[in-house]
């Protein structure tokens, strides 16, 4: 019988693009010098997901439909992320920055596990058992059905999952494990895809869970190649400063929940702690002053009430400079070009920074009306309307449009005692007596919000 040839390929690092001879810009994503020589063969080749029962081809119709039975993770927080607790048989990955707390959160989560009475394997491939179980006495997260290996051999691996028999497994990180048939390097693409395929077959064919973490690049992106998002079932984004309190956790991909829910964790000594009342921790530090509006937003099915900070001042620089955190840049030149068409606001020769305290991340419509009166405020030197919020879209031509899940906003302001709110006209309207003690005011156009916001006295 004829052997199988090597095959020499170059392959992309970043896309997986594959080429027969080196290129210095990948022509896939257009990457610099991500072309690396690998060994394939042909079994690699035509390698796919081996093994479990052969099922029949059945019409749609007939196909049993059966809640799944999820179990709690002992975090609330990351719970509801992934859309109402862990799913047995499904594959998650946590993706975060170096040093966020990947593998505390998974640490944890599998002491929570363990201490429900699920045997739960950790596999290490990036530090030692004794390093892990020094993190484990620091965390709090020492639990007798929870066992720790250190091993990067897939083959190795997959013994030990045979021997431990878990419900639950951790590999940390993708990046380390190899396949030892492959020539390629731990951390290729080729191994990234192989080992993922395999882990994937597993959880499938075992019914066991396994949470895998991923290292990122410099852009914040995924390192390795993008098919790994889609073998899995679950994509996890572990976001924030290293150095600061607060972490949030979101999905991009979730093949069982919503990928609009956040989930935030406060970093303290013995670990990561969920932050129920996140609402109330954004705005503990807040005081009255110009430049500042309080604004509900909604991340998934949650409710937050958020301070928006902006600091207009005159300056003798041409041009005058722009900047934004945790706002996209484009979208705060845009609301600044509507104040000076529609409103008159001489914003041409100031310098404008926007931030939002905290650190959370605007993105819904919902905040233009806000963030437009933060920066008339500053610009004016005048205090807003006490105890109010303000929410709404704001339009090209200084339109306020309505916005979705008004009420829910408003319970929320209300719950932490504002007792007026400036918003759309058009949602005061639908909401008319829904909101007890809360006095609406409705707003046709940013000028008349501005008019509501800062009454003078």
């Amino acid at each position: 019988m004829a052997k199988s040839k090597n095959k020499t390929m170059y392959v992309c690092q970043e896309c997986g693009y594959k080429t027969v001879r080196w290129l210095g810009k990948c022509p896939g994503c257009g990457s610099w010098n991500t072309l690396q020589e690998e060994v394939v063969t042909a079994e690699n080749q035509g390698r796919g997901i081996s093994g479990g029962t052969s099922e029949k081809p059945l019409p749609i119709g007939e196909v049993t439909v059966e809640d799944l039975p999820r179990y709690t993770s002992g975090s609330g927080e990351l719970d509801r992320v992934l859309g109402g607790g862990v799913v047995p048989g499904s594959i998650v990955l946590v993706v975060g920055d170096p040093g966020i707390g990947k593998s505390t959160l998974t640490l944890s989560t599998c002491a929570n596990i363990a201490n429900d009475g699920r045997k739960v394997l950790y596999v290490t491939g990036e530090e030692s058992a004794r390093q892990v179980r020094m993190r484990a006495d620091r965390l709090g997260a020492v639990a007798d059905k929870l066992y720790v290996v250190s091993e990067t051999n897939l083959d190795n691996i997959k013994a030990d999952i045979q021997n431990t028999d878990p419900g639950f497994l951790v590999i940390d990180s993708i990046q380390t494990i190899f396949r030892p048939d492959m020539d390629s390097a731990p951390g290729s693409v080729s191994q990234v895809r192989e080992c993922a395929v395999e882990l994937m077959r597993i959880a499938k064919t075992n019914g066991v869970t396994i949470f895998v973490i991923g290292h990122v690049t410099k852009d914040g992106t995924l390192a390795g190649p993008r098919v790994l998002e889609h073998i899995v079932d679950t994509v996890l984004y572990f976001e924030g400063q290293r150095n600061a309190e607060y972490r949030s956790l979101r999905a991009v991909k979730n093949r069982f929940g919503s990928t609009n829910e956040m989930g935030l964790f406060a970093m303290c000594d013995s670990g990561l702690k969920d932050v129920p009342d996140a609402s109330r921790i954004f705005l503990s530090d807040s005081v009255p002053a110009s430049g500042t509006a309080i604004l509900p937003i909604i991340e998934g099915t949650r409710p937050l009430l958020v301070e928006v900070q902006a600091l207009v001042s005159q300056t003798p620089y041409v041009p005058p400079r722009r900047t934004a955190d945790s706002i996209d840049i484009k979208r705060i030149q845009l609301l600044i070009a509507v104040l000076e068409k529609r409103v008159h606001l001489q914003l041409g020769a100031c310098d404008v920074y926007v931030k939002v305290a905290g650190g959370m991340r605007l993105d819904e419509p919902a905040a233009d009306l806000g963030i437009c009166v933060a920066m008339a405020s500053s610009f004016a030197g005048r205090l807003l309307r006490p105890d109010t919020v303000v929410f709404g879209e704001v339009g090209l031509v200084g339109e306020v449009r309505a916005v979705s899940q008004a009420e829910l906003r408003l319970h929320e302001a209300a719950r932490l005692g504002f007792k007026s709110a400036v918003i759309p006209a058009r949602n005061v309207e639908a909401l008319k007596d829904a909101i007890s003690g809360m006095k609406l005011y409705g707003a046709a156009s940013v000028k008349e919000a501005l008019t509501l916001s800062m009454p003078r006295s």
